[in-house]
């Protein structure tokens, strides 16, 4: 399947693929208000065998064939997550 990408203007690492080039009339209203303007960034064939490095192909495929888009978004970003209390740290903070 022959498809088209697009990357948001507006939300970084946010890409729309479409079915066909420049149909922008099947996305959902809020989703295209969201992602703002959209400019062109690839153009490619896609088959069940190729390999995608941020996506599952079958998922983009069902989608650009059921909906006419697939929309691609940023990895999930890790929370830094704070060091253990120690049991002998006062609780409340360094006043206490």
């Amino acid at each position: 399947m022959h498809c088209f990408v697009y990357a948001s203007l507006r939300k970084a690492d946010t890409y729309v693929w479409l079915a066909r080039q420049g149909d922008f009339s099947v996305l959902p209203e809020s989703l295209a208000l969201m992602l703002g303007d959209l400019r062109f960034v690839l153009e490619v064939e896609l088959d069940p065998r190729r390999k995608l490095p941020k996506e599952d192909v079958a998922a983009v495929l069902a989608n650009l064939q059921t909906q006419g888009w697939h929309l691609q978004l940023p990895p999930a970003q890790t929370l830094a997550v704070p060091p253990p209390v120690s049991a002998d740290a006062p609780l409340g903070g360094p006043d206490q």
